[in-house]
């Protein structure tokens, strides 16, 4: 694991943090040191989740004045159980509405390979806060996009468990049906240990991966902008190859119906949520939050049910045709770019075409929230230059498949 005494004193300097990546610093009881499987590592916990005696601010005007949280959040007290040292709160897109982590009261995050560019989001600060050496493990959530892409785009490991199997009490809800809590490491160890701790399931990253079916999916709608990321996928196919693991092509017919159903499930979700201060104190939110938020609420209560009954439709297809074809994983990119300009909102990717920035960062990562299976954001092998992610979506074998095959990636 990462060395935690080293991130320890990295964190002194994060008051003067230059990615923007700490939001609030909390205090830590010296003489308190619990026994456990994370005992002494320092943890950020992006603020969105409920730490005891810290606001939760959401990255908002809206919640300036929030008091503290009387306790922690389900999974924050488990990690403390565990021994890990809650040492801060992370920036976040503003209650995470949004892939690319450039939008929030404290204004942007900043990627640790270059400040000019964004982290992804939205657990912007726990992705730019490994990544900077700040910590060695952070907690963010992942509703779309919100742990793998800045994993991704900031060069760490981004694990979204399958859905529920780390509790989402006392955190700030984006979208109920699609919310997950999600983990962002230095290393595979480090988030397979943490995750081990949080759900008592052992993790063996080195576990063997021999006659794993892993399916390399060959639709449009998984297209890369990026003909070094298609390369990566390439090398992390054969590093999984040599692992023994059997390589297919494989097809997901409806893919592109149910990636159509995300935006109306989550945005009728967290229009409810906001309509009552969006009514009352629009000036309060980010203009783009608060644009978002107001076309939200376009969406009837017909669309909403019609949105959620072909995802439970097409999520139970898709899984079954998975299944009947002998396929254990999927592999494929985490994101068609890596990182762009702060505030750009088009872009022209590498292989000539004008990219629309927000919709590109959750279009390879949010089939797996609609599904719930656990899907994993390893860096990219052999990339020159800015970082890429390589992700691993499980249709069986769990948590346990995504990081054994990530750890062989990751190996290269």
């Amino acid at each position: 694991m990462s060395d935690p005494e080293g991130a320890k004193w990295n964190l002194l300097a994060a008051r003067d943090d230059p990615y923007n990546a700490i939001v609030q610093l909390v205090p830590v009881d010296t003489s308190v040191r619990r026994a456990g499987p994370l005992s002494g590592v320092p943890v950020g916990v992006k603020d969105l989740i409920d730490v005891a005696g810290v606001p939760t601010r959401c990255g908002s005007a809206v919640l300036a004045d929030a008091p503290p949280a009387r306790e922690d959040a389900a999974v924050v007290a488990a990690l403390r159980a565990a021994g890990a040292v809650v040492v801060a709160k992370t920036h976040t897109h503003e209650f995470a509405y949004g892939p690319t982590g450039d939008v929030a009261a404290e204004g942007p995050c900043r990627n640790p390979h270059d400040p000019r560019l964004i982290t992804g989001g939205s657990s912007s600060g726990s992705a730019a806060a490994v990544a900077a050496g700040l910590v060695p493990l952070a907690v963010g959530t992942d509703t779309g996009c919100s742990a793998r892409t800045p994993a991704a785009l900031c060069g760490v490991i981004g694990l979204k468990p399958a859905r529920g199997a780390l509790p989402t009490t006392e955190v700030f809800p984006l979208s109920e049906t699609l919310d997950h809590i999600g983990l962002l490491g230095a290393d595979i160890h480090t988030v397979a240990v943490a995750f081990s701790a949080l759900t008592g399931r052992r993790i063996d990253p080195s576990a063997p991966i021999a006659g794993t079916v892993v399916g390399r999916p060959t639709d449009a709608y998984w297209r890369v902008h990026d003909p070094e990321i298609d390369a990566a996928v390439d090398r992390a196919a054969d590093a999984l190859s040599a692992a023994g693991a059997v390589l297919r092509e494989v097809r997901l017919p409806g893919i592109d119906e149910l990636a159509a159903t995300y935006p109306v499930i989550v945005g009728a979700e967290a229009h409810t949520t906001h309509r009552g201060w969006l009514a009352q104190r629009p000036e309060d939110y980010q203009p783009a939050t608060a644009a978002r938020l107001q076309a939200a609420a376009a969406y009837t209560v017909a669309d909403y049910v019609t949105a959620q009954r072909t995802r439970r439709q097409l999520a139970a297809e898709l899984t079954a045709r998975m299944l009947a074809g002998g396929i254990d994983v999927l592999l494929l990119a985490t994101t068609p770019l890596r990182a762009t300009p702060i505030g750009a909102r088009q872009v022209e990717a590498p292989d000539g075409t004008r990219v629309e920035v927000v919709p590109a960062l959750l279009s390879l990562t949010l089939p797996f929230n609609l599904l719930g299976w656990p899907a994993l954001s390893v860096p990219a092998p052999g990339v020159t230059g800015l970082p890429a992610g390589i992700q691993v979506a499980a249709v069986r074998g769990g948590e346990q498949v995504v990081l054994a095959a990530g750890a062989r990636i990751a190996a290269g």
